[in-house]
């Protein structure tokens, strides 16, 4: 019987490569054209998350994202419903980012996003090495650090505080 063996960042293939981590909307998709649908009452997802494949790409994300992979294997962990799924991948593949398994939030789970994210992250890390988590929603990034993974500040978008209120209150993105 043929005997395997986990490596951390220093064998080869895939697996070994270390992991650069994704968030999507403000990190790599400009979600400024749709906002206008948080700041109604009652919020409109459906018509927010309806919007996104118009989304325009953040140069300084995917800049991010195309570096990243040449030395890391990149995933994408957003805060998207599931229901979203076919619209991001075809998204990530029209702006020619890298190609990175997508972890999505559960339709159904309303967690805000820093304990969503980072317990994905435990679970994707696995032991790997991790080269960096790059999202822009600050509570996220403070949850990662203090888990112990380095992180990027996405800080190239303009911030909307109807977004980081939904993020934290209503865990929908």
């Amino acid at each position: 019987m043929a005997r395997t063996t986990r490596t951390t960042g220093g064998g080869r293939g895939k697996a070994a490569r270390p992991l650069a981590v994704f968030d999507l909307d403000g990190t790599l998709a400009d979600t400024g054209h749709r906002q206008h649908f948080l700041e109604r009452r009652p919020r409109d997802w459906k018509g927010f998350f309806a919007a996104a494949p118009d989304d325009p790409p953040l140069a300084a994300g995917v800049e991010l994202a195309r570096q990243s992979a040449q030395e890391c294997e990149v995933v994408y962990l957003t805060g998207r419903p599931e229901r979203c799924r076919r619209d991001t991948l075809a998204w990530l593949g029209q702006h020619g980012l890298p190609e990175g398994r997508l972890y999505m939030r559960p339709d159904e789970d309303r967690r805000p996003a820093r304990y969503t994210k980072l317990e994905l992250l435990r679970r994707l890390a696995g032991g790997r090495d991790v080269r960096h988590v790059v999202d822009d929603d600050e509570l996220v990034c403070d949850a990662c650090e203090q888990a112990g993974y380095p992180v990027v500040r996405a800080r190239w978008a303009v911030p909307s505080a109807d977004l980081k209120d939904a993020q934290e209150r209503e865990g929908r993105t």
